[in-house]
C-alpha cells in the first residue's frame, strides 16, 4: 500500500483504498492518552461517589474486583489489539473475529458510548469549578465539549502533551487526596474487608455478595478507557509489543490512582453518615481546610476537559473506521474519512463526535443514561473476551499473547455474565433492545451488501 495518506479515488468517487494514519506514538504516549482517557480524579470524584452510597466501605472490594475483571478483559484486549492494529477499535476486532453482524452490533453500541459519556463526563465541570465561580452546568457542559473538539483536530503528538500536562495535575490531586486521607483515619483497615453500609439518616444495612455484584458493572466501568488504546493502535510504532504494554499499563496505573484515594476516603470519612453522603469535596475539606479543598476541586475540572479531550480524540478514530469500512452512504463515507491536510488527524469525524456532543451537554438530560452505558460497556467487554477465545483459531499475523490462554478470556465471560444478570432489569432491556435493532438492520439491510456496505478494512500497513 502507499505510504501516503491520501485514498485512491475511483472516476465514481468511490474510494478504492483506505487511508492510513501515521504511526507517530510512542507507548508513553499512548498511555498519557489512554490513562487520561480513564481519567481518574474525575472517575475518582464522579462516578464512584455514588457507588459508595451503596456500597459503603466495600466500595474498595468492588472497585478491586472490577480491577481484577477489567485485566482480564485489559488480556484480551492486548492480544486481540496486536492482531488487528486498525483505528476502529472494538467493532473492527469483534467484526473480524466473530463476524460482520457481532462486528456491526458492537459498532452501534460504541456509539451509544461515543454518544452519551464524553457530555456526560463534560456536564461535571460546573459542579467542581463551583469552588471558585459560580456556572451554568449545562451551558459549561457545551463549552467543554466545544474546546475539547477543536483540542482534538490537532495532531496526536500534540495531543498526548497537552494531556499528559492535565493527567499531572489529576494525579497529584489523587495524591493529595489518598495522603490526607491516610493521615486522618477514622477506621481500622478491617473496614475495608469486613464493610459497613451507612445510610444518609445512619442506618446500617449488611454489605452481602448480592450488594457486590450490583456494583460490579459499575465498578468495571469506573476503570473504562483502558481499552481505548486500541483506538490508536494504528498510530503507534511496533503494534504487535505497544498495543499490550500501553493497554496493561494504563490499567494498572488508573487502578493505583483510583483505588488508593478510594481506600483513603473510604477510612478517613470523619464519620459513616459522612461516607453516605459521598461528597468527596466536603470530606476533603473536612482534612485540609478549604484551601485543599478548592485545589482538588480545579484538579478534577481540569480532569475532566482533558477526558473529554481523549474521548473525543479516540471516538473520532472510531468513526473514521466506521467511514473507512464503507458504514454510512458514500458521500458521508468520504467526509468522515478525510485527513487534515497539515495534523493528519480525522478531522470531519472529530467534528461529527464533539459538536453533537455540546449539544447534547447543553440541551438535554442525558445523565440518566450513564447507568445503562455501564451495562453497554459490560456487554462490550463480554464480547471481546468471546473474540479472545476463538481468535487463536485464525490463521495470521500473531503478536502479544496472554498468558494461561484461554483462562483469564474464560473468567472475563464468567465475571461478566455475573455481573450482568445482577443489573437493573430496565437497563438490561434498554441494552437488548439496541442489541435487537442492530441486529434485525444488519439482517435486512447489511448482510446481503457484502461487496459494498460494511466491508472491513484489511489491508492497512503495520
Amino acid at each position: 500500500m502507499s505510504q501516503t495518506n491520501e485514498a485512491v479515488t475511483s472516476a465514481t468517487g468511490e474510494r478504492s483504498g483506505p487511508q492510513r494514519l501515521p504511526r507517530v506514538l510512542t507507548v508513553f504516549g499512548g498511555v498519557l492518552l489512554t490513562l487520561s482517557c480513564i481519567t481518574p480524579a474525575s472517575s475518582l470524584f464522579i462516578v464512584v461517589p455514588p457507588l459508595v452510597r451503596s456500597q459503603g466501605t466495600g466500595v474498595v472490594l468492588t472497585l478491586v474486583l472490577g480491577a481484577l475483571v477489567s485485566l482480564g478483559v485489559a488480556c484480551c484486549y492486548s492480544e486481540l489489539g496486536t492482531r488487528f492494529p486498525i483505528a476502529g477499535g472494538e467493532y473492527s476486532i469483534v467484526a473480524r473475529v466473530l463476524g460482520r453482524g457481532a462486528g456491526w452490533i458492537t459498532f452501534v453500541m460504541s456509539l451509544m458510548v461515543i454518544v452519551v459519556v464524553p457530555p456526560v463526563i463534560a456536564l461535571g465541570t460546573a459542579d467542581y469549578l463551583g469552588a471558585a465561580v459560580h456556572l451554568n452546568t449545562p451551558a459549561t457542559g457545551a463549552v467543554v465539549m466545544l474546546l475539547a473538539t477543536v483540542t482534538a483536530v490537532l495532531d496526536v503528538r500534540s495531543n498526548a502533551l497537552v494531556t499528559g500536562t492535565f493527567l499531572g495535575i489529576e494525579i497529584l490531586a489523587a495524591a493529595l487526596v489518598a495522603v490526607f486521607g491516610f493521615a486522618h483515619v477514622h477506621r481500622s483497615p478491617g473496614a475495608l474487608v469486613a464493610p459497613q453500609i451507612v445510610d444518609t439518616a445512619g442506618h446500617g444495612t449488611p454489605f452481602t455478595l448480592s450488594v457486590l455484584l450490583t456494583g460490579l458493572a459499575v465498578g468495571i466501568f469506573t476503570f473504562q478507557g483502558f481499552g481505548s488504546a486500541v483506538y490508536l493502535s494504528e498510530e503507534l510504532h511496533r503494534p504487535e509489543r505497544s498495543v499490550a504494554r500501553t493497554v496493561i499499563y494504563s490499567l494498572l496505573a488508573s487502578a493505583v490512582i483510583i483505588v488508593v484515594p478510594t481506600a483513603a476516603v473510604a477510612l478517613g470519612a470523619p464519620s459513616l453518615t459522612d461516607l453516605a453522603n459521598a461528597d468527596f469535596p466536603a470530606i476533603v475539606a473536612s482534612w485540609g481546610g478549604p484551601v485543599l479543598s478548592t485545589f482538588v476541586s480545579l484538579s478534577v475540572a481540569a480532569a475532566i476537559l482533558n477526558a473529554v479531550i481523549v474521548m473525543v480524540l479516540q471516538n473520532a478514530r472510531v468513526l473514521y473506521a466506521s467511514a473507512r469500512d464503507r458504514a454510512w452512504p458514500a458521500p458521508v463515507n468520504r467526509a468522515l474519512s478525510r485527513l487534515h491536510s497539515r495534523w493528519k488527524s480525522p478531522w470531519v469525524a472529530t467534528l461529527a463526535v464533539g459538536l453533537p456532543g455540546a449539544l447534547l451537554a447543553g440541551l438535554v438530560d442525558i445523565e440518566a443514561l450513564l447507568d445503562v452505558t455501564g451495562v453497554i460497556v459490560a456487554v462490550m467487554y463480554l464480547l471481546l473476551a468471546v473474540a479472545a477465545l476463538r481468535v487463536r483459531r485464525l490463521s495470521g499475523r500473531g503478536g502479544w499473547r496472554m498468558p494461561l490462554w484461554p483462562v483469564p478470556a474464560a473468567v472475563t465471560v464468567a465475571a461478566i455474565v455475573l455481573a450482568l444478570v445482577n443489573q437493573d432489569t430496565s437497563d438490561l432491556l434498554v441494552t437488548a433492545g439496541v442489541v435487537v435493532l442492530a441486529g434485525a438492520y444488519y439482517a435486512l439491510h447489511l448482510r446481503t451488501r457484502g461487496s459494498t456496505h460494511w466491508v472491513m478494512t484489511d489491508d492497512i500497513d503495520t
